[in-house]
């Protein structure tokens, strides 16, 4: 077992199925624990003594069980681990109907670390999810003063409407849409009064699979 710990760290890494099972202070150890190993089973933590206690403690008390389309992402994007951006956070939305009940969320993308999901909202549709959560995550990025993560995502659309600061969606705002048009109007607010300094990049899902946070509901 490891334990290796360095004062002012954002993040430690616990390895319940690895190599040399442990936590770890930084990625990169963590990363040759898991690398290639069967199953692996890692999580990140935000204080080094959560860290501890989620170790000697079941994974499956702090790792949910993936259904059947979330486990084969995964593990396909393991498998290009090298093409990926280590320091990065990817989002993604779900909706059921078109409109429908619409949330959105976002993940560490290598660990799968949920980082915030919202929803769900009444009459949304996936593309304004998937704008949502690009701008959410930018924000969330900009308060933190961190313009070094990455985003990635899997939705053109949004990405258009970034790139252009401005939304085109055919959804007409009505009584049962009210609150996600007041989130999309703040959103593209938002995008025209701020410069977008983080990399947003496609995540490349013919080659490495779902993206890490996808809702597993294909």
């Amino acid at each position: 077992m490891n334990f290796m710990s360095k004062k002012s760290k954002s993040k430690y890494y616990v390895v319940w199925v690895g190599e040399n099972p442990g936590v770890y202070d930084n990625w990169q150890d963590c990363q040759l624990q898991i690398k290639a190993f069967p199953n692996a089973k890692f999580k990140s933590f935000k204080s080094e003594q959560e860290a501890i206690a989620a170790f000697h403690d079941s994974s499956v008390n702090h790792i949910s069980s993936p259904s059947k389309s979330e486990s084969k992402a995964k593990t396909h994007f393991l498998e290009f681990i090298e093409e990926i951006d280590k320091d990065s956070i990817s989002v993604d939305a779900a909706c059921s109907g078109n409109p429908g009940l619409m949330e959105y969320r976002a993940v560490e993308t290598i660990s799968g670390f949920e980082i915030f999901k919202m929803g769900p909202f009444k009459g949304g549709t996936n593309n304004i999810g998937e704008f949502l959560a690009l701008v959410h995550a930018l924000a969330l990025l900009k308060s933190q003063n961190d313009f070094k993560t990455s985003i990635y995502t899997d939705s053109r659309t949004a990405l258009s409407w970034i790139r252009n600061k401005k939304v085109k969606t055919t959804l007409k705002a009505n009584s049962t849409n009210k609150s996600v048009f007041a989130l999309l109007n703040r959103a593209q607010k938002w995008v025209k009064e701020n410069e977008i300094k983080n990399q947003i990049i496609k995540w490349d899902t013919k080659r490495w699979g779902e993206i890490p946070a996808d809702f597993g509901r294909k």
